[in-house]
């Protein structure tokens, strides 16, 4: 493959421009809260079948249900099976061997007794998720690649731990092998995992890797599963790792250490080994070593050493990833590589699949396409189409000519009104360039005078927004009433590069606070926001800086909406994951104001909501702030029953808090509302 260098230009962003028409009228929360008509599309490996979850028939787009077409056979329509009772599907994949895996859900509650996430003492309400196998008739569901064994000595807690946690995953489908793929099983009594070839056919298993506590694998090879580099995480100090990857030597079969691709955990250096070219026998790895981007380098473990230059570099965004084919005809080749700018743009280098992609682009030109599946010959190609205005659509392209469209997720918002998209830069207080998302109502020019604005940060804060349709609903819905919408992607981001990751280390409610405001008042000064119409809504580490914003004095903000907060930092830190390395990495960067600490100060009205079963942010963190200020500041709080802290929520949870947030805004945000 040729090295690559992307001039800006290149890839530059391209913006969808308002039309100039009239405001449009505001899209009904409904829109947003129903299933969507058709998600969680693929296609299986041999490219014979199509999986899908669909909005059920007859339950008014309330529940979802499994499909499964025969793509030899499309005009028979799909096998059809709604999700039960109790258990919800949530998301599908094809498989192969005429296999199917679906994801599904439902409540529970119980006694965790520190397990996962969730209360140490008495009852969480929480979620059980489970994982079927399934043909693609539906004949049967089975539980995916579990162990059913039971080991004496496990308690029956444990087991409900290993149940709600999941015992089994899926890890890689082995293109080329038509029957086994690699799971993942964790063992009840030592709660580590092992790695096994499974049969989709006979349930049989052969085991690869048996992980502990400190040692995981890394690459496996696609054709046979064989295990090609391990990782070990090996403690030099007290509170402090080192990252060691070993890379297998096929002559010995033995591990060797390579120190050319290990790090102490703290640098928090990516270093992602994401395969092998099988003609030089160098390994693809994707690392910020070389750059505060991501680059992709070509690393030769014989010589120990990376090449002289990397493989593909951009000058302003990391790299994300390496398209491999994995179809006989393309085998492991590099097929093209992903961009982590607004959209993930994807460039091909593989001639034929560059005609494709180009050939969609023209006949979708608004649109980002995002090919998912093709069979061998690629008479068959899987696509999506989606931007700021439209919702994922999934189409089937036959013989390079024939487009036949499947559905969209959400057929009945009309694009006209949502609006226009950019991406834009501002400069924080001391000098730090902040990248962000700027979404404007449809029609809106400067000459119809300022909006009222939102700034809405992402939750994480190891996160990042993208843009295109979001898929919370959350923006579109804003803005189809009338609001301009900020999302900054403030310091302690990741993605956008490590200076600005590591620059929100221990800045919680300060630096990375000052992010937000810098945004409203970059608002103002562009002449979009009106200086007395600004409010900031954020949910889960969004929700915390919405807590914080409530009680910094002299902020820009009207008023604070904080879904799913946190706001006790002292107690999130000594929760902050089951995971003794994470609270080490992760956790030492909680630091920097506490709002339960500073509650006196609250100067502006807040709504704040969070689900029942939410384990992620227990609702202590909303409800404790909610008391500390409701004397001082109007104060809404409201927990949702069943609701949990990540998407997909049901219709029900979508409805409710989609009509808080607009009712709070206009009503209770300021004097007379927003």
């Amino acid at each position: 493959m040729p090295r690559v260098t992307i001039a800006p230009a290149a890839l530059a962003l391209a913006l969808m421009f308002s039309t100039g028409a009239d405001a449009r009228e505001p899209i009904p929360a409904e829109k947003f809260a129903k299933v969507p008509e058709i998600q969680s599309v693929s296609m299986s490996a041999d490219g014979s079948n199509l999986v899908a979850l669909v909005a059920s028939p007859g339950t008014n787009n309330r529940e979802t249900a499994l499909a499964t077409w025969n793509l030899e056979d499309l005009q028979a329509g799909p096998v059809i099976t709604p999700s039960g009772d109790r258990m919800k599907f949530i998301a599908a994949s094809a498989l192969k061997a005429d296999r199917v895996l679906v994801m599904a859900r439902q409540e529970w509650t119980g006694r965790l007794a520190n397990c996962g996430e969730g209360k140490g003492t008495g009852a969480t309400k929480t979620f059980v998720s489970k994982s079927y196998l399934t043909d693609v008739k539906h004949s049967e569901f089975e539980e995916a690649f579990g162990d059913n064994t039971r080991r004496i000595g496990v308690s029956e807690q444990i087991q409900k731990c290993l149940e709600i946690a999941g015992s089994a995953s899926l890890v890689h489908t082995l293109p080329l092998d038509p029957e086994n793929v690699i799971v993942n099983q964790l063992n009840e009594l030592t709660l580590s995992g092992s790695y096994y070839l499974y049969n989709l056919r006979t349930d049989e298993t052969k085991l690869l890797f048996k992980a502990t506590g400190r040692t995981s694998p890394g690459l496996f090879d696609p054709r046979d599963g064989k295990v090609l580099t391990r990782t070990e995480l090996e403690a030099i100090s007290g509170d402090e790792f080192e990252q060691r990857i070993y890379i297998l030597d096929e002559a010995t079969g033995e591990f060797d250490l390579h120190d050319k691709l290990s790090t102490k955990l703290t640098s928090r250096h990516a270093v992602d080994v994401v395969g092998r070219d099988e003609t030089t026998g160098k390994y693809y790895v994707l690392t910020d070593l070389f750059s505060d981007r991501v680059q992709a380098w070509m690393y030769d473990p014989d010589a120990r050493a990376f090449d002289k230059e990397p493989l593909l570099s951009h000058p302003r965004y990391s790299i994300g990833g390496l398209i491999l084919g994995r179809m006989p005809s393309d085998f492991n080749k590099v097929l093209g590589f992903t961009v982590e700018d607004l959209e993930r743009s994807v460039t091909y280098v593989d001639t034929e699949m560059r005609s494709i992609h180009e050939g969609l682009k023209k006949a979708f030109p608004d649109r980002t396409i995002n090919i998912t599946g093709y069979n061998n010959d690629r008479s068959r190609v899987l696509f999506s189409t989606s931007s700021a205005r439209h919702a994922p659509a999934y189409h089937l392209l036959s013989d390079r000519k024939q487009v036949m469209t499947l559905g969209s997720q959400r057929p009945d918002i009309d694009p006209a009104n949502i609006g226009e998209q950019r991406w834009i830069t501002y400069k924080a207080r001391d000098g730090m360039e902040i990248p962000a998302i700027l979404d404007l109502p449809a029609g809106w020019t400067p000459s119809d005078g300022r909006l009222p604005a939102i700034v809405h940060p992402h939750g994480g804060p190891w996160g990042r927004d993208y843009g295109g349709w979001d898929g919370s609903g959350w923006v579109p819905f804003l803005t189809s009433r009338g609001y301009a919408v900020l999302r900054p992607q403030y310091r302690g981001s990741t993605g956008l590069g490590r200076d600005l990751w590591l620059a929100g280390d221990a800045q919680w409610g300060l630096a990375m606070q000052d992010d937000k405001d810098d945004g409203a008042k970059w608002l103002v000064e562009q002449g979009i926001a009106a200086p007395d119409r600004l409010a900031i809504f954020g949910y889960s580490y969004g929700g915390f800086a919405a807590a914080a914003a409530a009680v910094r004095p002299g902020g820009p903000f009207q008023c604070a909406i904080s879904g799913a907060p946190v706001t006790d930092l002292g107690r999130l830190g000594a929760s902050w994951s089951t995971d003794r390395l994470q609270r080490i990495l992760q956790g030492r960067t909680v630091k920097g104001m506490d709002p339960m600490r500073e509650t006196g100060k609250a100067n502006i009205p807040v709504l704040l909501y969070v689900g029942d079963r939410d384990v992620r942010t227990p609702q202590f963190h909303a409800s404790d702030f909610y008391e500390a200020v409701r004397g001082t500041v109007p104060a809404q709080f409201e927990l949702i029953p069943d609701m949990p802290h990540s998407m997909p929520w049901y219709y029900r949870h979508q409805e409710k808090t989609l009509g808080l947030i607009e009712r709070f805004l206009e009503k209770d945000c300021g004097p007379g509302g927003l």
